[in-house]
């Protein structure tokens, strides 16, 4: 496989109808948003039900289940397209297109048949997934003896939860979670672990603080609390203690997203800067005829594009793992576009000079939201580690 990639007909027309999305729906309000105090203000409604409108929220459903069917590079797409408008409006569709693949592939027949519709028909309905607790972060993705501190003890007919999440992406906002608790006590969270689904309005379960982020404000983050939350066993996704192995089986394309997200943002950057330099004059002509300039938004176009490809290529392998499957694109994509969006980012400011440091300009927007995915989607240094211990074990 080349790692080379040509837009069809269907994806192309996918992404004009995100892109006037993001025009008439998110590019007039996203300044705005991201500068209220409270951040469960900075979250907009309005948004999610014209994602829905246009077919965004659920495309990643099957046709027959009322979606557009869209595969995992398809969907890799739309959310760097969407990030091009803003970070945490990609951030609020990619949590939630992300897990609607997961509610197909992982869930029994009924399990389907009742959270489905649930989800296709409620255009405020988004999916988040509590994983991360504060002694339980990027850790996991290497330290597989740890454990989760939100527990879950057996009762009749179903799991009495009693524990906290933090940092859950949609955590305030969402109709149905993904919860990953500890069921088997003495053993890691690798085979100790249970994966449920948890609806909203269970009793039981609240939401706690609403994170006060430096940047991605337009996504809520918050605090899953359950105190004694009954959740049924028919609510157990896979079997009981194989709760890693839903994360490991069904989210290959996790860090992909998470990678396309923040490339939205340096192409946003690099698009500015470009123009900037095109219009700007410094020592008798634009900036563009500097040859230092010139040569740092080439090696800015050439990050974004070589992100792009990494992205892509990552994305196609997740749904086509019978053909060859490398472990580190489950975590290398992410690290290196964080990295590379970091630098585009910072230099896109620095060539706007003093501007670049305006709040009116933007790009302080910007690099507040291309730092959150240094640590987004798992730390980049953890992440490094995993793909390090995937080359060792191979």
């Amino acid at each position: 496989m080349s790692g080379i990639f040509v837009e069809t007909k269907e994806q192309r027309a996918i992404l004009e109808t995100v892109c006037r999305f993001n025009q008439a729906v998110v590019e007039p309000v996203a300044a705005d948003l991201d500068r209220r105090n409270d951040p469960a203000d900075c979250f907009s409604w309005e948004i999610v039900e014209k994602a829905d409108e246009a077919g965004i929220r659920t495309m990643t459903l099957s046709h027959d289940m009322g979606g557009l069917g869209a595969d995992s590079l398809t969907t890799a797409m739309v959310i760097e397209e969407l990030a091009k408008a803003d970070i945490g409006v990609s951030v609020v569709m990619a949590q939630t297109l992300k897990l609607a693949q997961v509610l197909q592939k992982a869930t029994t027949p009924e399990q389907r048949d009742r959270y489905i519709p649930k989800f296709r028909d409620d255009p405020r309905c988004l999916l988040a997934i509590g994983i991360t607790e504060p002694e339980t972060a990027s850790n996991y993705f290497i330290h597989h003896r740890s454990s989760f501190h939100t527990t879950a003890e057996k009762g009749d007919g179903g799991w009495i939860v009693n524990g906290m999440k933090h940092f859950i992406s949609n955590g305030n906002r969402a109709g149905l979670y993904f919860l990953f608790v500890q069921t088997e006590k003495g053993k890691g969270l690798a085979d100790g672990s249970t994966c449920f689904l948890v609806e909203r309005d269970t009793p039981g379960f609240s939401i706690g603080h609403v994170h006060d982020k430096m940047g991605e404000r337009l996504a809520n983050n918050a605090e899953l609390v359950f105190d004694d939350c009954f959740i049924p066993d028919e609510n157990v996704i896979g079997t009981v203690g194989d709760g890693f192995k839903v994360l490991t089986r069904f989210f290959p394309q996790s860090n992909t997203y998470a990678a396309a997200t923040v490339l939205g943002v340096a192409v946003t950057a690099y698009e500015r800067a470009l123009e900037w330099a095109k219009t700007r004059n410094q020592g008798g002509k634009p900036i563009i005829e500097h040859d230092g300039i010139r040569a740092q938004l080439a090696e800015m176009r050439m990050l974004n594009d070589v992100t792009r490809t990494y992205i892509h290529r990552a994305a196609w392998a997740a749904d086509n793992q019978d053909k060859g499957w490398d472990k580190t694109l489950g975590t290398l994509p992410k690290v290196f576009a964080s990295q590379a969006a970091w630098k585009v980012v910072t230099w896109a400011s620095e060539i706007h000079g003093g501007y670049g440091y305006m709040r009116d300009v933007g790009f302080e927007k910007l690099i507040r939201d291309a730092a959150a995915f240094l640590h987004s989607d798992g730390v980049n240094r953890t992440l490094l580690l995993k793909a390090a211990n995937a080359l060792y074990e191979d």
